[in-house]
């Protein structure tokens, strides 16, 4: 089975239109399956009255959509939000008599010049998704196969089975009967089964769509944003030092003592900046930052950096992992 991530941006309820309804909370996930391949589709539920269901969803795709209805505040966020994410695979799609030469100068120099436009036509969207689907080649892991890393969106209970996540695999392979460790923390949590997509696995890997049973942990001990991970690589720390690249637009120098939120797969965690070191490009600063809590992540691994109070324009950058 082959996964195709995708993130459906623009006006509420598009993806509605392209798959079938799964989980909705701040962000909606929709699926499409034929055969042995499927596709996710994630949409950003409470976007744009709030900046996390938008990088929640574009950090969980390998393909966006974008669906422009006009030149907007939130047009101009998402096309920052997928530049800042690296998404360089994805289609456009303009309505309300939108010419593309409009658009043009917004996108210029971002990753959005290398999608494709397409018509505003939700069912031959779907076929062309899923056909793409058919096109992955997925062998199952080899035995030896470990590291994986799953972030975790949604978790509740299920009477007869008990604590349940829901995710996407990050990274490497989760397998049936694997310890895990939920991070931040030192709880060991076990994997007593695996579905995606409704059918039972003994495993998932990187780009899956999964829902994992756990033995030894219970629901309310979990959070959003917690990984469950057999990779021992994996740092959790709430004091961090890293390179920032400002983007643009962003118009003045971060300073000590200002509040931003530092977005990591599922994580989305505010952080006050303790040390700004700009030397000559204070676009490009050494930023120290004091988190509310630890953030989990792999040494290299790319954060976006946002400022949600105080400015129109809330994403401010991006942030290289230590």
């Amino acid at each position: 089975m082959a996964n195709l991530n995708v993130a459906i941006l623009g006006p509420q309820g598009y993806a509605k239109e392209v798959g079938k309804k799964g989980t909705s909370t701040d962000i909606t996930f929709y699926n499409l399956k034929r055969g042995e391949s499927t596709v996710t589709i994630v949409e950003p539920t409470r976007y744009p009255e709030r900046l996390a269901p938008l990088f929640f969803a574009a950090s969980l795709a390998k393909k966006a959509i974008l669906v422009v209805d006009a030149i907007d505040a939130a047009f101009g966020e998402s096309v920052i939000m997928l530049q800042a994410l690296g998404i360089r695979e994805g289609y456009l799609i303009l309505r309300n008599y939108l010419d593309a030469g409009r658009i043009k100068p917004v996108i210029k120099g971002t990753v959005l010049e290398g999608y494709e436009q397409i018509e505003d036509d939700p069912i031959s969207l779907r076929e062309r998704l899923l056909d793409e689907a058919d096109r992955l080649k997925e062998a199952p892991p080899s035995p030896e196969e470990r590291g994986g890393a799953i972030p975790v969106d949604h978790f509740f209970n299920v009477r007869g089975i008990g604590t349940v996540i829901l995710g996407t695999v990050a990274e490497g392979v989760i397998r049936k009967h694997d310890s895990l460790k939920v991070l931040p923390g030192d709880k060991v949590a076990q994997v007593r089964s695996i579905q995606k997509h409704d059918d039972d696995f003994d495993w998932a890997q990187a780009g899956d769509r999964a829902g994992i049973a756990l033995k030894n942990i219970e629901a309310d001990e979990l959070d959003r944003g917690a990984v469950l991970a057999t990779d021992d690589a994996l740092q959790s720390e709430a004091k961090i030092s890293g390179r920032a690249e400002l983007i643009r637009y962003w118009p003045a120098p971060l300073k000590e003592g200002m509040v931003l939120h530092v977005g990591h797969w599922m994580q989305f965690l505010p952080a006050r900046v303790s040390s700004v070191e700009a030397e000559d490009d204070w676009r490009s600063p050494l930023l120290g930052l004091d988190l509310d809590k630890p953030l989990v992540y792999r040494s290299g691994d790319r954060a976006v950096v946002c400022q949600l109070e105080g400015s129109k324009l809330r994403i401010a950058g991006t942030l290289e992992l230590p």
